[in-house]
C-alpha cells in the first residue's frame, strides 16, 4: 500500500500557510442525518472553532436518497463523511476519494437479533431473514457473509437478505430475524419501541473481526493539489478535532448543541444525549490521524469477499497523513 504523498501537496501546505482569507467557505455533506452522530462538527461551528480558523462552514445533513460519494462527485460538498467501504467501492469504481482525517477509531455497528428466532452464534443465521442497509452501508455485511460461507441467496444453506429501512421495523414486526443497528442509534429505538436486551442477542462487526472504518472525512484527489484547498482543509480538521474532542468531554453539551441545530425537530434530549455518550466511546483514542493498520484491517475485510469482493484490488493513494500531520502538529 502506497501513501498519497504528492509533492504538490506538501508543498501547498507549506506555501499556504498563514495566507488564509478571513472567512473561507468549505461544505461538509453528512453521511446521515442531524444528530449526535456528527455532534463535533456541530460543536466546531457553534463554539466558534472553526471562525478561529478563518472558516466559513456549513453542514449539510444527509437523509437516506443523499449519497456523499454522489454530492462530492457532482461538486455539492468540498468533505464528505462516509464509511471507509464506500469511499473505496467508490474509488475503485473510479472516485478517487482520499481519507484525510479519522475521528472514528472503533466501529458501532451490529447485527441485532431476537433471541426466540433461535441464533445464538453467528452459524445460526442459516435459513435466517437479516435486515440489511444498502446505499454503500451493505458491504461490511456481504464481507462478513462471505467469509463466514453463507451465500446471500436465501434458502436453507443461506440468508435472505432484506434491504432494510432506516429504521428497525422489520424486528418489531416479525419480518426479520435479525436487523442492522448501531450502537448509538437503532439499537436504542428497539429498546424503546418495548423490547428488553434480554430479548435480544448482538454481535458487533468489532468483536466478529470484521470492523471497518467508519465515519472518516473524504475529498476528492485531484483538489489536494491546490494550495488554497490544501490549507483549508488543514483549518477545517484541526477546528473538527477541536470539536470532538470537546464533545467527548462534555457530551450532554454537545446533544444540546446538536438539538438546536436540529431544523427538523425529530430528535429528542433523551436519544441525543444517550447517542453522544455511544458516539464518545468511538471516537476516544483518535486524534484525527487515520491508524494505517486500521486501515489494512479495513482493505483485508473488503478484500476477503470470496468470488465477489468488495474491492479487487488494494488500493493506492486512498489515504494521507499530510493534512493531518499539518492539521495537529
Amino acid at each position: 500500500m502506497k501513501k498519497l504523498c504528492l509533492s504538490l501537496m506538501t508543498g501547498a501546505i507549506a506555501l499556504s500557510a498563514g495566507i488564509a482569507s478571513a472567512a473561507d467557505e468549505v461544505t461538509l455533506q453528512l453521511k446521515w442525518v442531524t444528530q449526535a452522530q456528527f455532534a463535533g462538527y456541530y460543536v466546531a461551528n457553534d463554539k466558534g472553532f472553526y471562525a478561529d480558523e478563518g472558516l466559513d462552514v456549513e453542514i449539510k445533513p444527509g437523509g437516506p436518497d443523499i449519497a456523499p460519494a454522489q454530492v462530492i462527485a457532482g461538486g455539492g460538498a468540498d468533505v464528505v463523511l462516509d464509511w471507509m467501504p464506500s469511499a473505496l467501492a467508490s474509488r475503485e469504481k473510479g472516485l478517487a476519494l482520499v481519507n484525510i482525517a479519522q475521528p472514528f477509531k472503533s466501529s458501532g455497528m451490529m447485527l441485532t437479533c431476537r433471541k426466540d428466532s433461535g441464533i445464538v452464534t453467528p452459524a445460526d443465521f442459516k435459513g435466517k431473514t437479516l435486515g440489511v442497509w444498502f446505499y454503500g452501508n451493505e458491504y461490511p455485511f456481504l464481507s462478513w457473509m462471505s467469509q463466514l460461507g453463507h451465500s446471500t441467496d436465501g434458502g436453507d444453506d443461506g440468508v435472505t437478505v432484506l434491504k432494510q429501512g432506516f429504521n428497525v421495523d422489520p424486528i418489531l414486526q416479525g419480518q426479520a430475524d435479525c436487523v442492522s443497528t448501531m450502537t448509538y442509534n437503532e439499537y436504542w429505538q428497539i429498546i424503546d419501541a418495548g423490547l428488553s436486551p434480554d430479548d435480544l442477542i448482538v454481535f458487533k462487526y468489532e468483536e466478529q473481526g470484521v470492523a471497518t472504518l467508519e465515519d472518516g472525512m473524504y475529498v476528492l484527489e485531484e483538489n489536494l493539489a491546490d494550495p488554497a484547498f490544501a490549507d483549508k482543509m488543514v483549518r477545517f480538521v484541526r477546528a473538527s478535532m477541536k470539536g470532538w474532542k470537546y464533545a467527548e468531554a462534555n457530551p450532554d453539551e454537545a446533544a444540546d448543541i446538536v438539538l438546536e441545530n436540529d431544523a427538523s425537530g425529530a430528535q429528542t434530549e433523551k436519544h441525543q444525549r444517550r447517542m453522544m455518550g455511544e458516539i464518545a466511546k468511538l471516537t476516544a483514542g483518535s486524534n484525527g490521524s487515520l491508524d494505517p493498520a486500521d486501515y489494512e484491517r479495513t482493505v483485508a475485510t473488503l478484500l476477503g469477499g470470496g468470488s465477489d469482493p468488495v474491492i479487487t484490488a488494494a488500493p493506492e493513494g486512498a489515504w494521507t497523513h499530510a493534512i493531518t500531520d499539518a492539521a495537529l502538529q
